[in-house]
Parts: C-alpha cells; structure tokens; sequence
C-alpha cells in the first residue's frame, strides 16, 4: 500500500524536524521546506497528497502560497497558525484551505485532521453521504442521524449537507452562506448563526452542548462526526 505523501511547509526547523521524525512512524511519507518559494518548487515537481503550510514566513507568507497553489491545485491544505491570527485564518480557508491547526499543536489533534481531510477526499457516492452515524440521501433529500429521521427545511437541509460533505473541515461563515444563499448573503453571520441554531435543535441531543456541529469562533463551523 502506497504511503500518503505530505509536504510541510514551515520556517522554523524545529517543526520540520518534528514533522521528519513523527509523521513516517504514523504511515506518512515526509517532503519538507522552509519557504514559500521552496514550496511551489516542489510542488511544481511532485503534488503531494496534502500539505501542512505555516501562514507566518519571511518573503512568500502562508496566505500567499496558498493563492498560488490553487491556482493549479485542488491539494488539500492544512494550515498551522499561530494564536491571535482569526482573520488570517478565515483568509485562508477562503483561499482554499481545508483546515487550520494553531499553534502550538499536538501532535494526535494534527493527525486527526490530516485523516479526516484525506478521508473526506475518498468518499466517492456524493449522492448518498455517510458520515459516522449520518446519512444523507441527497437526491431524496432525507437525513438520518444515529437511526433516526430527521425532518430539515430545504434550507436547513442544504446547510447540513454542505457541512457533512465537508466533515471534520473547518467551513467559514463566508463560504457556508455564498454556497447557500449565495454572493449577496455572505456578510448575514447572524442570519445563519440562528439556522445553526434550529438544526442544533433538531440534530443535537442536548442543542446547549451541540457534539455534530461545532462553533469556531470568529470563523466558522465544523461538523464533527460520531464515530
């Protein structure tokens, strides 16, 4: 079985001398650089099957790096992010970053973000989504969750679907209301915090402790899947 290839993409050695050591014992193959411009070098040469991308770098930053490389590369990204940094965060993710870590960071919470992005990246049925205990039958438009059927508005469907589809991914308030209610609506957060709040109420067990739908605050929203 062919080892995941991941690129780290950070300044300072110490992290990439983490990453070398830690991530090959976990079933990754490691490639690594400590700038921007080294990045799009070797991705120009070999596109790796994720890459974890410090925002804060002298010359070519973070954001920058990721503008490039969507202009020719669906790659997933993971963004490492350094505390107090939400609006380079949000900038990110709506650049095309699939999800950000801040800084400092475990090592396992890491880890379970590379899974989930790759394991969100080969699902194959996008018509009938399952995630955990969820299911979404799309073109029936009908959700299950834990067993039982649960009765969603259109909207309040397209909301939890697009959060499922992108299990375990942070999605940002911009990015969940153009997708929805499209461009005109992407500035309405506290439109869409009250349909947060009506599918927490239908989906949640207890709605004041959600456990699928959780809040990042300044951000967005994740869904979380019961595994």
């Amino acid at each position: 079985m062919t080892k995941p290839v991941v690129l780290v993409v950070d300044d300072e050695p110490q992290i990439l001398r983490v990453m070398r050591a830690s991530l090959p014992i976990r079933g990754y193959e490691v490639l690594t650089a400590s700038s921007g411009k080294e990045a799009l070098d070797q991705l120009s040469k070999q596109v790796p099957d994720l890459v974890i991308l410090d925002l804060a770098m002298p010359e070519m930053s973070g954001l920058e790096v990721c503008r490039r490389v969507r202009e020719f590369s669906t790659v997933p990204i993971i963004i490492l992010s350094a505390k107090g940094s939400e609006s380079d965060k949000v900038a990110a993710l709506d650049l095309g970053a699939d999800d950000y870590v801040t800084k400092p960071f475990g090592m396992d919470e890491l880890l379970a973000r590379v899974r989930a992005v790759l394991r969100r990246l080969s699902a194959t049925d996008d018509r009938v989504l399952v995630v955990g205990d969820v299911t979404i039958d799309v073109d029936e438009r009908r959700v299950v969750v834990g067993g039982k059927e649960i009765r969603l508005t259109p909207k309040e469907f397209d909301v939890f679907k697009y959060l499922v589809n992108n299990a375990g991914k942070v999605v940002t308030h911009r990015a969940l209301l153009q997708t929805v209610w499209g461009w005109e609506s992407t500035d309405q957060t506290e439109y869409l915090r009250v349909f947060i709040n009506q599918l927490r109420r239908k989906i949640e067990i207890d709605a004041s402790h959600p456990r699928y739908l959780i809040t990042e605050p300044w951000v967005g929203y994740r869904f979380v899947p019961n595994e």
